[in-house]
């Protein structure tokens, strides 16, 4: 779904009540909602929920609750989508650590839900040579919408390298123990899977041009 307009469209058939519309906006998402779910689980939750799971349960609570979303475009969507994910996170890491019964585990909502925005800037900014402007940020959530569903479509080491190294941050050496490389190699796939990325960005930027 790569225009505003289309996006904006479909918003208003979900409103009119037309059969499987909702589906059909939802879909484009599940993997942004992935990528940032990946992110920000960390080490300790992942053991415990897999980021497929709060990916489907924020999908249906969005389905469930579309009637009190009020948006009419993409980035007021993807804003109200990342509100119920990090509400999902807050709700499982708040209940590991009452299960772990420590208290230097609790985190607040806010804090869970700017976490889960700034994965989402950094989804974009993963191939941008410098940071944006206050202007781009909206335009960047969306943008990060379409770059997930392009990373999705890489090679399955390419996507685990860069869901580790730049969305969770973790250093090449621990990576290279879970991928079963060197770090040395961690390092070069993660630049042959930006290049990979930033190719079939660029592709696909020129075939809407070229249409």
């Amino acid at each position: 779904m790569p225009a505003q307009v289309a996006v904006s469209e479909l918003i208003l058939r979900c409103r009119s009540g037309e059969a499987g519309a909702r589906e059909e906006l939802f879909a484009h998402y599940q993997h942004y909602l992935y990528v940032l779910a990946q992110a920000q689980l960390g080490k300790r939750l992942r053991a415990k929920c897999a980021p497929s799971d709060l990916v489907q349960q924020t999908l249906l609570e969005a389905h469930r609750d579309f009637a009190a979303f009020q948006g009419r475009h993409e980035g007021e969507l993807l804003a109200w989508l990342r509100r119920i994910l990090a509400h999902n996170l807050f709700n499982e890491a708040r209940r590991y650590g009452a299960r772990q019964r420590d208290a230097g585990r609790e985190v607040s909502l806010d804090r869970v839900r700017e976490g889960v925005d700034h994965s989402s800037l950094l989804l974009q900014r993963c191939l941008a040579a410098s940071g944006p402007t206050p202007s781009q940020v909206a335009q960047e959530h969306e943008s990060a919408a379409h770059l997930a569903e392009t990373l999705s479509r890489l090679p399955e080491d390419y996507q685990t390298v860069l869901l580790l190294r730049v969305f969770e941050g973790l250093p090449a050496e621990e990576v290279a123990q879970r991928m079963g490389r060197s770090a040395g190699a961690v390092r070069m796939l993660q630049m042959r899977a930006l290049t990979a990325l930033r190719q079939k960005m660029e592709g696909e930027t020129r075939g809407k041009d070229g249409s």
